[in-house]
Formats: C-alpha cells, sequence, structure tokens
C-alpha cells in the first residue's frame, strides 16, 4: 500500500467510526503542530491560505493550491482534505481537474461547493449537481477511495433557507458525494435535521458558541474550523504589533512555544 492509499483508506475510517475533529492549518508549519497535538487528520483552509499569499478569500489559483497541498502533506503523515472552493472554473471539466490536480499533490479529499464567486451567485440546483456528479466521477477514478465532500453554501451566502440545503445536499448525496456539509448551521436543531436529513457523513463548521459534544449528539461526524484557527492567530500577532506601536510594549514577545517537541 503506498503512502497515498493509506492516508485514504485511514481518512475514510475515520469517517465510519467515532465523530472527529478535522482542524484547518494554513501553511506545513501549523500542519506539524496539529499533527504533534494529535488530530487524526487535516483539512486546508482557502481562506487561511489565501492569508498567506496576502491575499482575500478566492484569490488563489488551481496552481496555488497544488503548490500548497503539495507542502502541507509532505508535512506530516495525516490524511490531508482539501477545499477546492468552487473548483476553480464554472464547468463540470474544470471541477473534474481540480480533483485530479490535488490528488496527484497528495490530498486524500476535497470539498467542492455551489457558489461562483463571480458573479457572486448560488449555482442553479441542475448545475451545482452536474458539478458534484463530475467531481465524483473524478474522484472514483483516482485509483484509492478519495473522500468527495459536497458543500451547500446557501447559510454563508446571505439565503439561510435550512429547506432548501437540504434539497440541495440530498440532490448531492444521489449525485455520489461521500461527505455532505452546510456551513454557516448556527443552532444544533438545524444541524439535527440536516443530519437526520441525509444517509452520508456530515460536516459541520465549528462555532464558538456550539461544543464539539453538543455538535456530535445531534449527528456531525466531522467538525472542521475553517479559517478560525488563522484568525487566532493573526489576532494574537496583531494584539502584540498595536501594543508595541501605540505604548512601546513588548510584553508579549515573552510568548515561547515547544517546536523543538512539536517538529521532532
Amino acid at each position: 500500500m503506498s503512502r497515498q492509499e493509506k492516508k485514504a483508506t485511514d481518512f475514510r475510517a475515520l469517517h465510519e467510526g467515532d465523530p472527529f475533529v478535522i482542524p484547518n492549518p494554513w501553511d506545513a508549519g501549523s500542519a506539524r503542530v496539529l499533527a504533534a497535538l494529535g488530530f487524526e487528520a487535516l483539512a486546508t483552509t482557502s481562506s487561511g491560505f489565501a492569508f498567506t499569499l496576502g491575499r482575500l478569500d478566492s484569490g488563489v489559483t488551481l496552481a496555488d493550491v497544488i503548490a500548497h497541498v503539495a507542502a502541507v502533506d509532505a508535512a506530516t503523515d495525516l490524511p490531508l482534505s482539501v477545499d477546492l472552493e468552487n473548483g476553480y472554473g464554472r464547468d463540470p471539466e474544470s471541477v473534474a481537474r481540480a480533483i485530479a490536480g490535488i490528488a496527484q499533490a497528495g490530498a486524500v479529499g476535497g470539498s467542492i461547493e455551489d457558489y461562483d464567486p463571480v458573479p457572486a451567485r448560488i449555482y442553479e440546483l441542475s448545475e451545482a449537481v452536474e458539478r458534484v456528479a463530475a467531481a465524483v466521477e473524478a474522484a472514483r477514478g483516482l485509483g484509492f477511495p478519495f473522500v468527495l465532500t459536497a458543500r451547500a453554501e446557501n447559510h454563508i451566502r446571505g439565503n439561510p433557507d435550512l429547506d432548501d440545503t437540504i434539497v440541495r445536499l440530498q440532490a448531492f448525496e444521489r449525485a455520489g458525494a461521500d461527505v455532505l456539509y452546510a456551513p454557516g448551521l448556527s443552532r444544533i436543531e438545524d444541524v439535527a435535521t440536516v443530519c437526520a436529513a441525509v444517509s452520508r457523513p456530515v460536516n459541520v463548521l465549528a462555532r464558538a458558541d456550539l461544543s464539539f459534544a453538543e455538535l456530535a449528539a445531534a449527528g456531525a461526524q466531522r467538525v472542521s474550523v475553517g479559517g478560525s484557527l488563522t484568525w487566532v492567530a493573526v489576532r494574537a500577532m496583531a494584539d502584540a504589533a498595536e501594543a508595541i506601536r501605540d505604548r512601546g510594549d513588548f510584553s508579549a514577545l515573552s510568548a515561547r512555544v515547544p517546536l523543538g517537541d512539536w517538529f521532532a
């Protein structure tokens, strides 16, 4: 079994066991820290990665992402799933090409969303399903059990229509998606409703006001954090820099981390 096949097998097995957290590193260093802290799988964050390039979310190319995936995958022995946004193109062929590209770079999973950033619209259902089907077909041709996640973006794109979200997730399930994801669900009742409406594992985006125990009890199989860990780190840096700028206060620079242990 190759390194990638083992990662893929391990990743699929996680979706058949107990609920788990899949944190989102923004670079190879943060990936190594999360691996050292004992997490069992990792997922990239499109917004966090874009930040490392000095860009906003949706401001990277597929070539950028493929290089990023290769670096993060090489940093740890953990399975890596990739936030592919809308697949870096409107047509199904672009989506299939994105799946193939990240798989070649080492990824064993990836997500495709039903939102087009230009011109800022949610795809019509038939179009969204066609794109998921193309991703599924590409994933099934890889020769290892790639985990394909299909995302319904309603709740973070100004259309918090739970019924429509469920219709979309059910259609994505019928199209062959392995995991279903509706980022932005804010109530436990809504998480439970979504999880009960589909038969595939559901990924839920973590919120500061909801615990992992609550999300798991509602039916979530996988909980990701999106770009949030990136912003925790950036907020700490900005707070320290503002204290230096405004008060000449260098006290935050006393922070130390056990990098030798984490990177051993």
